[in-house]
């Protein structure tokens, strides 16, 4: 070992799974200095293909290696999680950087990294009462998880939604919590109605995504919204063109996930078929394109839901969560479905890196660094937009 160049040293460990790590790191305090370094956590984390999928079963959480998962059998091994279970039910709110965001019915919330066996509880946060004329009713609430490579900071996002169903409007509060100060804040409210509340912030790019409505109505398209985490701020996603309806006179209503690191949306024609976009780059929308096309001679249709979870090694699958039940294999080639069993009673599913980053220590410097022209872009970008659709009025 003393006669490997240290570079080579550690480009050779940054290939190695987190559980090799922790063992090496026992053996001497050089390794185990190098391993804990910000640089090492980073340079691992970028190079790692240790991804993990996490089900959870009420308040079980179990995890199976996902690069292995090339068959139609699983082995799931239960982990132990942090959290107090109450009512026998845990939520998965997100997975970020090997870290996992999850809470209880008594809304305790932790971050965790399963690989570390490391968590951190977050300060509790009470929804903030409403005034006693106010009639509108407490209908939902969601969470995004997700990192701003600018700050190097981990934040989680709640968004609470109020109807007023005699007036029919609606209302939210947002609120953001930053791991660097430890503390939630208070950002302006949404001006969108949420469309599916069991959706948590699906993170791409440095933002959360849901998928919303502008108004109360019956009839109003739907719309994925995004929050940068750096700049604070909503913006519509645009999407690609598809159809209204359906040969059959069927509409569609869309979810979205995440896969392969691109945004990814889901059309549900519920009877007919169900299509899966992705995006290819980032709001860019002539970068969408059609990924697969679920009908019923694959598949028994309707579905209530319909999530893609990630890639088989080969490329030649995607693996798919069927109304958070069962997993399916998608072969893109017969375009067949295979059932993956070994797991029964799922309630959801979500793909999670194996890394070093632990759930108290946000890395900053590097990060930092690397994103600062790309945020000076966005913000003046931001203001010349604003500039264009504020400050002048086009008279033809």
């Amino acid at each position: 070992m003393a006669d490997i160049p240290p570079e080579l040293l550690t480009d050779i460990l940054s290939l190695l799974p987190v559980q090799s790590l922790l063992r090496f790191r026992s053996t001497s305090k050089p390794l185990r200095s190098l391993i804990d370094s910000n640089n090492f956590i980073n340079l691992h984390l970028n190079k790692s293909t240790n991804f993990n999928l996490i089900v959870r079963h009420n308040s079980d959480l179990y995890q199976i290696d996902f690069p292995n998962l090339t068959s139609t059998t699983a082995t799931a091994v239960q982990l132990n999680h942090p959290l107090m279970c109450y009512s026998n039910r845990i939520t998965l709110l997100g997975s970020c950087n090997g870290l996992l965001c999850i809470s209880n019915v008594a809304d305790d919330i932790a971050f965790w990294n399963p690989s570390l066996r490391k968590h951190r509880i977050i300060p509790y946060l009470r929804i903030s009462p409403r005034s006693k004329s106010d009639t509108s009713l407490f209908a939902a609430r969601v969470h995004g998880f997700g990192f701003d490579p600018f700050a190097g900071d981990y934040k989680l996002v709640r968004i609470s939604y109020f109807v007023d169903l005699q007036n029919r409007t609606f209302d939210s509060q947002v609120r953001l919590f930053s791991s660097r100060t430890n503390s939630w804040k208070v950002l302006p409210s949404m001006c969108y109605a949420l469309c599916c509340a069991r959706t948590m912030g699906v993170f791409v790019d440095n933002s959360l995504h849901w998928v919303v409505t502008r108004k109360l109505e019956p009839g109003q398209p739907d719309l994925i919204v995004a929050f940068n985490l750096t700049l604070e701020i909503f913006n519509e996603v645009p999407l690609p063109e598809i159809e209204v309806v359906d040969n059959n006179g069927e509409s569609f209503e869309i979810d979205v996930a995440v896969l392969g690191g691109c945004l990814c949306m889901i059309v549900n024609y519920e009877i007919t078929k169900v299509d899966v976009w992705v995006m290819k780059e980032y709001v860019s929308r002539d970068s969408w394109f059609k990924l697969l096309t679920l009908v019923g001679s694959c598949y028994f249709l309707p579905l209530k839901s319909l999530r893609p979870l990630g890639y088989s090694n080969d490329g030649s699958k995607v693996l798919l969560e069927v109304d958070r039940k069962k997993l399916f294999w998608y072969d893109f080639k017969s375009e067949q479905v295979s059932f993956v069993s070994g797991i029964s009673n799922m309630n959801e599913a979500m793909i999670c890196v194996g890394s070093l980053v632990p759930p108290s220590l946000p890395i900053v410097d590097n990060y930092k660094k690397e994103n600062q022209h790309k945020l000076r872009c966005e913000s003046i970008s931001k203001r010349r937009d604003d500039f264009l659709s504020q400050g002048f009025k086009l008279t033809l």
